[in-house]
C-alpha cells in the first residue's frame, strides 16, 4: 500500500484580471453613483454599449506536480506572489483548480489567515465545537480534546466571549490550537503564525514537530524564515511565479532559493508605514521607516562583504519616555543570532516627543556571505515594551575572496571578520 498522502498532478490556477480604463477613479461618492445610474439608463437607449474593460489571464499556478508522503513536514518557499498561498488554498479545498487534479487521503485542517474557519459572532467555545464538526468529529471526540486546546491557546478567560472581540494574537492562538489538536491527518499552516508573539511561535513550531514525529501526521508549512524551514521540515517545495522549481530535501531546496535571485528579494531594502495607526508600536511610539543604506546613504539590498551597512530607523515619540532603548538583532538564514546591538549607552535619560532618525552601522569584513534578517525591538528595560521584537527586513552578503581567505570558498561561521595577523620569522634553518 502506498504511503503517499497527497498527490498533485499538473495543477494550475487561472484568474481573470480586469484592468480599469485610464483616468477612472477607484473611489465613487454616493451622489456620483446616483447620477451615473441615471446617465447610464439614458445611454442604454441613445448610445451603443461602452467598450469592455481589458481583461488579462493570470496563472497563479501552472503545471505543478509533486507527491507528499505520510508523516512528511514540507516547507513551501518562494517569493511573494510565487503561488504558495494559492497552492495551500487548493489543497485545503477553499478554491478549485483550473487544470490538473489533487488526491488527498484524510482530513485537512488549515490555518491560512487570521480567522480562517471561525464565525465571528460565536464564542471561542462554540467555534472549537464548530471546527471539530467541520472536520467530521463527534461531540465526544471534541470534548476529549477541549481542555488541551484551551490550555494550549491560553484563552481561558475569554472562552465565552465572541471571537470578533479577540485580538489578532488571541485569534491565531485559538485557531492553531484547534487545528493542531483535533487530529487531522494533514495540517496546513501559512505565515499567519507571525502574528503571534515569539514565545507562542516557538510553542507552535514545537507542536508541529510533535504532530509529525510522534503522531505521524503530515504538515505543510509556508514561511520566509529559512532557519525555521530547515529545522522543522524534512522536505521542501520551491515555487517561482506559479511554477514548481524544485521538490526534494529541505537543505537543497533552501540553498537553491537563497543562492538564486528569488531569495535576494532586491526590492526590500526599505519599509515604510504611511499610516501611523497601523505602524508597529503603541501610544508612546510608532515606527516610520527602516532602511538599509550603503556608504553613500542610498537604499541597497545586496552588499559585498567589504562594504559597510547603515541601518536607518525612523520613528515618532508621542510622549516623554524615560530609559528607552532600541535593540537591533541580525539573524542568519539558519535562525542563528549573529549579533545584537543597542543604543542604550548613547541615550539621554529622557527622550522627548518628536521625530527621530537613528543609524546603526555594521562595519565591513564582519558578516559571512549569505542571507540575513533585521529584527528590531524597543522598550524600557524592566518597565515596558514599546515595539515587540520582529523581523522587518532582510539583506544579502555576496561572497568575497577576501572574506576570511584569499581563495573563493565558503568560509564557516556566521561572522567572518578580517582580523590582523602578525607573523615573524625568528630564525632561519
Amino acid at each position: 500500500m502506498s504511503d503517499t498522502i497527497i498527490r498533485v498532478e499538473n495543477l494550475g490556477k487561472k484568474y481573470i484580471i480586469s484592468h480599469q480604463q485610464e483616468g477612472r477613479s477607484n473611489y465613487t461618492a454616493l451622489r456620483d453613483v446616483i447620477a451615473n445610474g441615471a446617465k447610464s439608463l439614458i445611454k442604454r437607449f441613445t448610445q451603443p454599449p461602452p467598450e469592455k474593460l481589458d481583461k488579462e489571464e493570470f496563472w497563479a499556478l501552472k503545471d505543478v506536480s509533486f507527491e507528499i508522503k505520510q508523516g512528511d513536514v514540507v516547507g513551501i518557499i518562494g517569493r511573494n506572489g510565487a503561488g504558495k498561498s494559492t497552492l495551500l488554498k487548493i489543497l485545503s479545498r477553499i478554491t478549485e483548480p483550473t487544470t490538473g487534479r489533487i488526491s488527498i487521503k484524510g482530513r485537512v485542517a488549515s490555518l491560512l489567515e487570521v480567522g480562517t474557519g471561525f464565525h465571528p459572532e460565536l464564542t471561542g467555545r462554540e467555534n472549537i465545537y464548530l471546527n471539530g464538526a467541520i472536520l467530521g468529529m463527534s461531540r465526544v471526540e471534541i470534548k476529549k480534546k477541549f481542555d488541551e486546546i484551551v490550555a494550549f491557546a491560553e484563552v481561558e478567560k475569554f472562552l465565552d466571549t465572541p471571537v470578533k472581540r479577540y485580538s489578532s494574537g488571541m485569534y491565531v492562538r485559538l485557531a492553531f490550537a484547534v487545528a493542531a489538536h483535533l487530529e487531522p491527518e494533514i495540517l496546513v499552516v501559512d505565515e499567519v503564525l507571525a502574528v503571534g508573539d515569539a514565545a507562542f511561535q516557538k510553542k507552535c513550531l514545537g507542536k508541529m514537530g510533535d504532530v509529525a514525529t510522534k503522531e505521524g501526521r503530515t504538515v505543510l508549512f509556508v514561511s520566509h524564515n529559512m532557519g525555521t524551514i530547515k529545522s522543522l521540515c524534512n522536505s521542501g517545495v520551491l515555487l517561482n511565479k506559479g511554477n514548481l522549481v524544485k521538490h526534494g530535501i529541505t537543505s537543497e531546496i533552501v540553498d537553491s532559493y537563497l543562492l538564486s535571485d528569488m531569495g535576494k528579494n532586491r526590492e526590500q531594502g526599505e519599509i515604510y508605514w504611511l499610516d501611523s495607526k497601523t505602524a508597529p508600536g503603541g501610544k508612546e511610539m510608532r515606527l516610520i521607516s527602516i532602511r538599509l543604506l550603503n556608504h553613500r546613504y542610498e537604499v541597497q539590498y545586496n552588499f559585498d562583504s567589504e562594504q559597510l551597512i547603515h541601518i536607518e530607523i525612523s520613528y515618532k515619540l508621542f510622549e516623554v519616555v524615560r530609559g528607552m532603548r532600541m535593540i537591533l538583532q541580525v539573524i542568519n538564514s539558519e535562525g542563528v543570532l549573529a549579533f545584537a546591538s543597542t543604543d542604550h549607552a548613547f541615550r539621554e535619560e529622557e527622550s522627548k516627543p518628536g521625530e527621530y532618525h537613528t543609524i546603526c552601522t555594521i562595519p565591513p569584513y564582519l558578516l559571512n556571505s549569505g542571507l540575513y534578517f533585521i529584527k528590531i525591538h524597543s522598550g524600557c528595560p524592566g518597565v515596558k515594551v514599546l515595539i515587540q521584537g520582529q523581523e522587518f527586513l532582510n539583506f544579502f552578503i555576496e561572497k568575497s575572496i577576501h572574506h576570511g581567505s584569499l581563495f573563493s570558498e565558503k568560509w564557516p561561521g556566521v561572522v567572518a571578520p578580517k582580523l590582523n595577523w602578525n607573523t615573524k620569522l625568528i630564525t632561519k634553518i
